[in-house]
């Protein structure tokens, strides 16, 4: 599952950065380190990037002093997601749908942004609830919001 994961979003993810500066993040496999209930418990990540958690299909990503988490998966069929670093954009390779790189929609067969999870931090370990997903165009001051400071 994790080399499935890796030829899916092939590259990298970043949050609001333009096309050089989204280029320019990691990319990495990891595992929560531990679950309460519906929440599942990540280390913040010290650099930019994104860490793919097959296990709970969670994307998350640190860019720019903000976390993210995201549903692996494209909210139109859901197909797993490819990230095309050399746009700066994440599609699905079923349809072409394309979203920006904080999982705003932009083009395709899709109807909103890629699926944010809610998520809150304790210390230092970022809490993603994998049972309360926000879709951008129900849910969209939720959906807005589904992000963490990390300043």
């Amino acid at each position: 599952l994790r080399s499935l994961a890796s030829s899916v979003l092939g590259g990298v993810v970043a949050v609001g950065a333009s096309p050089v500066a989204a280029r320019a993040l990691s990319v990495a496999f990891g595992d929560a380190i531990e679950r309460r209930g519906s929440e599942v418990a990540y280390p913040i990540p010290s650099t930019d990037g994104a860490t793919i958690d097959t296990t709970n299909e969670v994307v998350l990503v640190r860019y720019q002093n903000a976390a993210y988490a995201f549903a692996l998966s494209c909210p139109h069929q859901n197909t797993a997601l490819k990230w095309l670093a050399g746009d700066g954009v994440f599609q699905c390779p079923k349809h072409k749908s394309r979203y920006r790189p904080d999982g705003t929609f932009i083009e395709g067969r899709a109807t909103r942004g890629m699926d944010r999870y809610a998520l809150r931090r304790d210390g230092e370990k970022l809490f993603v609830d994998v049972d309360t997903l926000f879709e951008q165009n129900k849910q969209g001051a939720q959906w807005s919001s589904a992000q963490v400071s990390l300043a």
